[in-house]
């Protein structure tokens, strides 16, 4: 018998990517846990802190007030390593405000940490699913992924896309002369990550610097009129003040947008095979990332790095995730 009128197919379900964030909030961090929090592509099944903008006991308590004005209670913070592998802590309060959160008061989190080392987390998060299926977004210093590795092997080739905020080339440094902030805090963590065989695609300054906050871009958030958008929002108004006071620019870029973005929506940056070297012997270019993109010279090329990004579709899916 057929049907009285046209039949329709079932629409598509939304493949989702599962996904551990490691991050040190930071206000770029907020920002990309607003967009991870509300994000229909992601499964966030975590989110793991370490000292980086702020000490740790700051950055869990950040991720814990992120994550209860983003109403996602049931993604489990977990506090990592409070130290870079064997540098002195280092922060960046001129840049996120003295609590981490820019102009952000903060207040006691209802929700309380979750038990077990960030490290452990991230293992069994990764071992419990099938290989390939659980990505990583690190948006601070790679602490936490270099002890994971370090501690169970076996990661490597179970750990899904690793998505990595940190480094430069052509933009030059934004801590020094040569070196981006994330690199810089644990050099020797990122020199570990990037040997250990993982296939790391980064997103350096040279692909977050295209990914501002213009004036247009932060009042269309500002507009949407939700906690996550205002969380947002405020994030970026305190970034432009910074911006504009310290290095003169109008729009601040948000950096750590970019690899959540990915993840969620790949075709929103250009990636270039390479292999990434890092400088650890040197306290002049301490952090220094050596992108090397001839195959002929670097013998392989097992990382990318992002070389462009399309900023307008960036913050039309923050702005999506926020509403």
């Amino acid at each position: 018998m057929l049907p009285n009128g046209p039949v329709r197919s079932k629409p598509e379900p939304v493949k989702t990517q599962a996904l551990i964030i490691d991050c040190d909030p930071g206000v770029d961090d907020a920002v990309a846990l607003m967009l991870a929090f509300g994000s229909d592509a992601l499964e966030l099944l975590a989110v793991t802190t370490v000292a980086g903008n702020a000490p740790l006991k700051k950055t869990t308590r950040n991720a814990l007030m992120l994550r209860q004005i983003a109403g996602r209670e049931d993604v489990p913070v977990h506090a990592g390593a409070d130290r870079p592998l064997r540098r002195k802590p280092a922060g960046a309060g001129e840049f996120h405000g003295e609590e981490g959160l820019g102009f952000m008061a903060p207040f006691p989190p209802a929700g309380l940490v979750a038990d077990g080392h960030g490290v452990d987390a991230l293992i069994n998060r990764v071992m419990e699913r099938e290989p390939g299926t659980v990505a990583l977004a690190v948006l601070g210093p790679l602490t936490n992924l270099a002890l994971a590795l370090r501690k169970e092997a076996a990661l490597r080739d179970r750990l899904g896309p690793v998505a990595v905020m940190g480094g430069a080339r052509s933009e030059g440094g934004n801590i020094t002369a040569s070196a981006e902030f994330n690199i810089w805090a644990d050099p020797e963590a990122a020199d570990e990550v990037l040997r250990s065989g993982l296939p790391v695609t980064m997103f350096g300054l040279d692909a977050t610097h295209q990914v501002r906050a213009t004036e247009a871009r932060i009042a269309a958030i500002a507009s949407i009129g939700t906690p996550k958008g205002d969380t947002a929002a405020a994030m970026m108004r305190f970034s432009q003040k910074v911006e504009r006071e310290i290095v003169g620019w109008d729009a601040p870029p948000v950096h750590d947008l970019c690899p959540v973005a990915w993840l969620a929506r790949p075709e929103l940056f250009d990636l270039a095979p390479c292999r990434i070297a890092v400088e650890i012997g040197s306290e002049l270019t301490r952090g220094h990332t050596a992108v090397e993109f001839r195959e002929a010279v670097a013998g392989s090329l097992p990382h990318r790095w992002a070389t462009r990004a399309n900023a307008d579709g960036v913050f039309a899916l923050i702005a999506e995730a926020c509403a």
